[in-house]
């Protein structure tokens, strides 16, 4: 398959994997900045926009999440394998939804880097942006990932980000660097 954003080349799927309120998004956010500005094309997968429309269809049990999961590693690829590097921040619970993206890459020769956003719980309550942890300690939301429903951290992501005290933008700089030595299409860079 002909790749269209980076010169013919495959892309990339960048995925972001943490807790409600462990800086995601925002790191996204960054790093997608840096990477308009380095003029390479790439787009940002955000779970939360995702979930108001493609998959508004699915709830939050642990088959809909799955299924939540391997939609949006599709759009990744589908994005990836024609030049963009594809920033995914989904919060993505389960192992085994992950390592099926992954797989799914693997098997179609096109990069895949996993990120571990490892904020720990009580610095995301604390954060709490959308108010969703209140609601949860008072049962007012059913499967809530990390106090209701679990989260399998990755046991050996490529990129591990250890946020608390960390400037956002900082965390995406460095992300960036170590990305260049991941994604071929992003080597060019140096």
């Amino acid at each position: 398959m002909a790749g269209g954003g980076l010169g013919g080349a495959i892309g990339g799927t960048v995925w972001l994997t943490g807790l409600s309120g462990s800086g995601k998004s925002t790191i996204a956010g960054h790093l997608r900045s840096l990477l308009d500005r380095d003029g390479v094309p790439a787009l940002v997968l955000d779970g939360d926009e995702l979930r108001e429309g493609l998959n508004a269809d699915l709830g939050f049990g642990e088959a809909d999440r799955a299924e939540n999961v391997r939609r949006v590693g599709e759009v990744a690829l589908l994005f990836a394998r024609h030049g963009f590097v594809v920033l995914v921040p989904v919060i993505s619970p389960y192992a085994a939804g992950r390592a099926a993206v992954r797989a799914r890459h693997d098997r179609l020769a096109t990069p895949y880097v996993e990120v571990h956003v490892a904020t720990p719980l009580e610095v995301c309550e604390a954060r709490d942006p959308k108010g969703l942890y209140v609601k949860a300690r008072a049962g007012l939301i059913e499967r809530f990932t990390g106090i209701s429903d679990p989260y399998e951290p990755p046991p050996s992501p490529e990129v591990r980000l250890d946020t608390d005290g960390t400037e956002p933008g900082a965390l995406a700089a460095g992300l960036l660097e170590r990305l260049r030595r991941l994604v071929p299409a992003l080597a060019s860079g140096d």
